[in-house]
């Protein structure tokens, strides 16, 4: 088999995946989410909220305003909070979620067999990594 005739199993694979229950549900998943005026509102505030913290941290701490940063991280907090309780923004982070879960699966196939495991037979066993690289010695 050619490289060729792989990429084009790829894209097959990729066509594939867009029909699945998990691409379907988060698409409109996404698309809600993104149609949510107030959701929206949200996302934008805390983004402009973010970037005022940002700039007012960045600067030298002689001429930071300190409780403008804690009164900018404390309102950041409370519009992730907003966010995040958002049903729009549940059902798309679940609908990721699920989504993330089957991708995982078929990339963890796909490079166990390009590692000469049997294609037939291999499987995903999801990590229970925590990012802390110093307590564990399992990725190799």
């Amino acid at each position: 088999m050619e490289n060729k005739d792989v990429i084009t199993l790829a894209r097959e694979l990729g066509a594939a995946m867009q029909q699945t229950e998990e691409y379907i549900s988060f698409n409109m998943a996404r698309n809600a989410a993104d149609e949510d005026k107030e959701l929206q509102e949200l996302i934008t505030k805390f983004n402009l909220v973010r970037v005022e913290a940002s700039a007012e941290s960045a600067k030298a701490e002689d001429e930071r305003d300190d409780d403008l940063v804690r009164e900018k991280n404390s309102e950041m907090r409370k519009l992730y909070g907003a966010i995040m309780s958002n049903e729009r923004m549940i059902n798309y982070n679940d609908a990721k979620d699920n989504l993330d879960a089957t991708l995982n699966r078929v990339l963890a196939i796909i490079t166990q067999s390009a590692d000469g495991e049997d294609p037939a037979t291999t499987e995903y066993v999801p990590s229970s990594c925590s990012g802390n690289c110093g307590s564990c010695g399992g990725c190799g």
